[in-house]
């Protein structure tokens, strides 16, 4: 086959335009980024990863029921045919407002214009001795990944002295939020697939799934109803919740709680709440909201900054009732959203406009037939159409055509049956002999 020499277009001009640097590519950097394509500013995305990851499904991702891939997609592939977007493969070291720069990593200085914060954040250990070296998170593919090793790993090598000692094997979740319920769920799906499916030799009594909390009930944003239905669900596919339990460490294998207990473990998975301590978030301004988010006012202009703002995670959004807006997925990208919206005004000589959060409900998924949904008149929706509510919600959110297709049919599959998924311990540094 003949490869034509024609050269490609070259690039407009886009020298004149106002220069918008977004840094970071989860759901709000995206959303600003997608409200700038082919308008008049150049936008330059910065992230550390060249990917979007769809971060609602990594546990399904840690529990073998999809790939990497599957929740991940390139950042230059969702904005190959916007000609005023760039992506930048690199991680902000720090931001300069007086000069309007950013300092890259390997010390590289990109002027702005305007300045959009949305890193996101972090796992919130709470400084509890321990958790962030032998706890398990869920905030990157890369978390997923090393779970998903570690669940794998654990049963295998239960599994391998089966005959001659059983053992039993006791897997934690910290946190009764939509992560720890759907972890919870989705890790007692995959216990007992791999013993039924793949011939591990344990004794399912001995395989405890345990969901500790110190709240009174679970998904405590949600009515008291849905929490009600969550636990009765949990409980029947086996999962133990135990609720006003405090851990005061993690240990590499054990973790102990305020009771005086030590409990053996063969992983301890962190749900507990996150933070932007730690990001570049907390580095923007001398005095940090709440987690370490960026402070920032109903327009979400960074305080004392016209030209910079924060969306998402990483911002403190005030809800106008003296309270912040939660960290999920719907704000992050309303507000990403919003601020392109108040960047290209600004570029057109308006004033910018406050934030207002259109509020749609939140969900969450507890296993095959069963979600929980409430609506944004207190409506609650639980079982089989929960669930399917859920999963539409998420196919639709999901970038990239080839991910949503993909996902589609692996769920449509496992609907009917559990065939033998990804369930394939990756060799790296924790699992490499």
């Amino acid at each position: 086959m003949a490869i034509s020499n024609k050269a490609a277009p070259d690039p407009p001009d886009l020298s004149g335009f106002p220069h918008v640097i977004i840094v970071g590519g989860g759901f709000g950097g995206l959303e600003v980024a997608r409200g700038l394509a082919n308008k008049k500013v150049r936008v330059t995305i910065i992230d550390r990863h060249n990917f979007h990851t769809f971060l609602p499904l990594l546990y399904q991702v840690a529990t073998a029921m999809l790939e990497p891939a599957e929740v991940a997609y390139p950042i230059r592939t969702v904005f190959g045919k916007a000609l005023n977007v760039r992506f930048r493969h690199g991680q902000v070291r720090h931001v300069d407002h007086g000069r309007r720069v950013v300092v890259l990593g390997d010390g590289t200085e990109l002027d702005y214009d305007h300045l959009v914060i949305a890193t996101g954040a972090t796992a919130a250990f709470f400084g509890i001795p321990g958790a962030s070296q032998h706890a398990i998170p869920l905030y990157s593919l890369a978390d997923a990944r090393r779970l998903r090793n570690r669940l794998l790993s654990a049963l295998e090598k239960a599994d391998a002295v089966a005959e001659t000692a059983p053992v039993g094997l006791n897997f934690v979740i910290v946190g009764g939020g939509p992560t720890g319920v759907e972890t919870s769920g989705a890790l007692s799906e995959l216990i007992k697939t791999v013993i039924k499916r793949d011939g591990l030799r344990l004794d399912p009594t001995r395989v405890r799934v345990i969901l500790v909390d110190m709240a009174p009930r679970l998904l405590t944003p949600f009515p008291e109803k849905a929490s009600a239905y969550a636990l009765k669900e949990l409980e029947r596919m086996g999962v133990e919740v135990e609720f006003g339990r405090s851990v005061v460490e993690v240990e590499e294998n054990a973790i102990r709680f305020a009771d005086g207990e030590r409990l053996r473990v063969a992983a301890v998975i962190w749900a507990a709440g996150v933070t932007a301590a730690g990001t570049l978030a907390s580095d923007v301004q001398e005095k940090t909201g709440p987690g370490g988010r960026v402070r920032v006012t109903p327009l979400l202009q960074i305080e004392g900054q016209t030209n910079a703002w924060a969306v998402g995670d990483s911002a403190a959004i005030p809800t106008g009732e003296n309270g912040f807006y939660p960290q999920l997925a719907p704000v992050a990208m309303q507000s990403g959203r919003h601020v392109a919206q108040q960047i290209l005004r600004q570029a057109d000589g308006k004033p910018p406009l406050p934030f207002k959060f259109h509020n749609k409900g939140i969900m969450a998924t507890i296993g095959r037939h069963a979600a929980v949904a409430t609506l944004p008149r207190g409506l609650t929706v639980k079982g089989t159409m929960g669930w399917l509510a859920w999963l539409g919600l998420h196919l639709w959110y999901l970038v990239g055509f080839r991910n949503k297709l993909r996902v589609m049919i692996n769920w449509t599959w496992r609907y009917f049956d559990w065939p033998s998924g990804p369930r394939l311990i990756v060799a790296d540094a924790e699992t490499a002999d």
